[in-house]
């Protein structure tokens, strides 16, 4: 996903709590409105830190590897197809 979009997401994650934390009841007992308040307060930090985890490439290198990876396997199974064409005759 492009930079721009992180950021984009962050600021509007960054602004909803900005404007919820005041009006959420958190901490005023275990009614179905302070439950509400927690809960959704931990999925908007869960939210800025999965945008921040990306910003800041934490996994580029975990990243790589996948790619890495990815293009050994792709490469394993043409070759493991050529094999089978060859063996078997390509216009049998």
């Amino acid at each position: 996903m492009p930079f721009w979009k992180h950021l984009l997401y962050l600021g509007i994650a960054g602004g909803m709590l900005l404007y919820a934390v005041p009006q959420l009841a958190v901490g005023e007992g275990l009614g179905a409105g302070p439950v509400f308040g927690t809960v959704w307060l931990c999925f908007a930090l869960l939210v800025i830190a999965a945008q921040l985890h990306e910003l800041l490439g934490v996994d580029a290198k975990k990243r790589e590897r996948l790619r890495q990876v990815k293009r050994m396997r792709k490469f394993r199974l043409q070759r493991k197809t050529e094999a089978l064409a060859n063996r078997y005759g390509k216009g049998a």
